[in-house]
């Protein structure tokens, strides 16, 4: 006889095993809707970090609004090799570079009015006048990495048709390799697509690097520092763990042993560069791959 038996007397079409049976269908919640609910659960995180700056386009006269990190609001949890900032919660880097909506003009956000009256007339020629696909950015919460990862490649596309330094060129080519490295690290490994999604990324990124390491190689050679906000011990760095990345030893260990020996470089970029130089050693011990 059970606890709620007494209840068919009274008409209550109850029993004992429905005590807890709503709790057990409201537990049965598919995959598909568990994954909506975290994707969902981020973007509610990542919005409290946003803000909708205004800007005025250099280029077209345009004024838009593009999503920007709130100051001081990004945790950062620690730097990869390369020195790619890592934050908590969400990418931070995705806002980094700006696109106009109007007109297709890119750069990053710091740079993003320093054109010249000569860039401006070369970028409404050959960018502004052909670009046609208006983004919808300016409606959406948060950008994902594809979202970002086109700022930046119309930021590149920028840069080379307005004849920006080299410096800037590998800059933007390092960072938007940074948010192909974070959209890597994203992926839904159960996505049937995963291992195509992640060969992809893995190409674009390597190419991205290596395009990064030639800028700033050629950069070091014809450019004042600072470049891109930074001297030279820390561009020595970038340039020595970008060749890490690509299997240029040679040129990585000259400059860490460089870095190592000098009085005027700074304990944290020291330590890094000891660090990167055992990272080296057995990567060329095992053989690049």
């Amino acid at each position: 006889m059970g606890i709620l038996s007494g209840l068919g007397n009274l008409g209550i079409d109850i029993k004992d095993g429905d005590i807890f049976a709503e709790d057990k269908q409201d537990s049965k919640i598919s995959p598909e809707e568990l994954k909506k609910a975290e994707e969902e659960k981020k973007v509610a995180e990542e919005v409290e970090f946003l803000l909708k700056k205004s800007f005025t386009c250099p280029i077209c006269g345009a004024d838009f609004k593009a999503l920007s990190v709130k100051t001081n609001k990004a945790r950062l949890l620690g730097q990869d090799v390369d020195l790619r900032p890592k934050y908590d919660k969400f990418d931070a880097l995705k806002y980094t570079a700006v696109m106009c909506p109007n007109c297709g003009y890119a750069a990053r956000a710091q740079v993003f009015n320093e054109v010249s009256s000569k860039q401006k007339s070369i970028i409404r020629e050959k960018i502004a006048a052909n670009y046609f696909s208006k983004s919808d950015d300016e409606q959406k919460e948060v950008y994902d990495y594809d979202t970002a990862i086109n700022h930046y490649q119309m930021a590149i596309g920028t840069a080379i048709v307005k004849g920006a330094k080299n410096s800037e060129k590998a800059y933007l080519c390092l960072q938007t390799a940074w948010v192909v490295r974070g959209k890597k690290e994203s992926l839904d490994q159960t996505d049937p697509k995963y291992q195509e999604q992640l060969k992809e990324c893995e190409e674009n990124e390597k190419e991205l690097l290596q395009n990064a390491l030639e800028g700033f190689l050629k950069a070091r050679s014809s450019e004042d520092f600072p470049m891109c906000g930074m001297d030279q011990y820390t561009i020595d760095y970038i340039i020595a763990a970008l060749c890490y990345e690509c299997n240029k030893f040679d040129v990585g260990l000259r400059l860490i042993s460089e870095l190592i020996s000098s009085r005027s470089v700074n304990s944290r970029i020291k330590d890094k560069a000891r660090d990167l130089k055992e990272l080296i050693a057995k990567k060329a011990s095992a053989g690049a791959k």
